[in-house]
C-alpha cells in the first residue's frame, strides 16, 4: 500500500514533467521548421557570391606610421620670480609700521545724519534758502527727498563736514583712510545741478 501511495505522488510530477517537455517541443518547432525552409531551397547565388569574394585579390594593409616622441622641454627658468607669487611681499605681523602722529580721524561718538548713508555721488544740489543771515542748502537725496543742510552738517558717506554753504555750491572737508593705517582730510564739493 504505501508503494502504491509513493508512486501515486510521483505521477503528477511526471505529468508536469511531460506537460513542460511538449510544451517547449512545441515552441521550437516553428524555429526548426524555417530553418528546414532555408536548407530546401537554392542556395546558388549564396555560393556564387561566396567564389567572387574568394577570387578577389589580397591587397596588403599599410603599415601604422611610426609615432614620433615630442621633444621634452625642460624649464630652465627656475631661478627667476616666480610668477604666481604676489608681486608685493607681505610683512610679518610683528613688524609695526611707523605712521605719522596726526590728530586727523573720524569725529568719535558721531550720530550720523541722514544724508551720511548715501554715496557723495548720488546727492544733488538742486538749490538754496536763505533765513536772516543763514544760508541752506537744498540737496535731493537718491529716494527724491529734499534735505534742508547748513554749515556744520555732514553729507557722504566719508565723514564729510559742510564748511561753506553758497549759492552755487557746497564745500565740505571729507575725513578718508590713508592708506596706512591713518586718516587724512580731503576737500570736496558739490556743485548745483542744473
Amino acid at each position: 500500500m504505501k508503494a502504491r501511495e509513493v508512486s501515486g505522488a510521483a505521477s503528477p510530477m511526471r505529468r508536469v514533467q511531460r506537460r513542460l517537455g511538449l510544451a517547449a517541443l512545441v515552441a521550437c518547432l516553428p524555429a526548426y521548421l524555417g530553418l528546414a525552409g532555408c536548407a530546401g531551397g537554392s542556395m546558388n547565388d549564396l555560393v556564387s557570391y561566396v567564389e567572387e569574394v574568394r577570387a578577389r585579390k589580397s591587397t596588403r594593409i599599410a603599415p601604422l606610421p611610426e609615432i614620433q616622441v615630442p621633444e621634452i622641454y625642460v624649464y630652465s627658468a627656475s631661478e627667476q620670480k616666480d610668477p604666481f607669487q604676489p608681486i608685493v611681499e607681505e610683512q610679518p605681523d610683528d613688524v609695526i609700521v611707523a605712521r605719522p602722529n596726526n590728530e586727523t580721524a573720524p569725529p568719535q561718538n558721531h550720530i550720523r545724519e541722514e544724508l551720511e548713508y548715501y554715496p557723495l555721488d548720488s546727492l544733488r544740489m538742486v538749490g538754496t534758502l536763505a533765513m536772516q543771515e543763514d544760508m541752506w542748502a537744498l540737496v535731493t537725496a537718491p529716494d527724491g527727498a529734499v534735505h534742508r543742510v547748513q554749515s556744520g552738517n555732514y553729507l557722504g558717506k566719508n565723514y564729510g563736514k559742510i564748511t561753506l554753504v553758497a549759492t552755487d555750491r557746497v564745500e565740505l572737508t571729507e575725513i578718508v583712510p590713508d592708506g596706512m593705517g591713518g586718516w587724512q582730510e580731503r576737500n570736496a564739493k558739490l556743485d548745483l545741478s542744473e
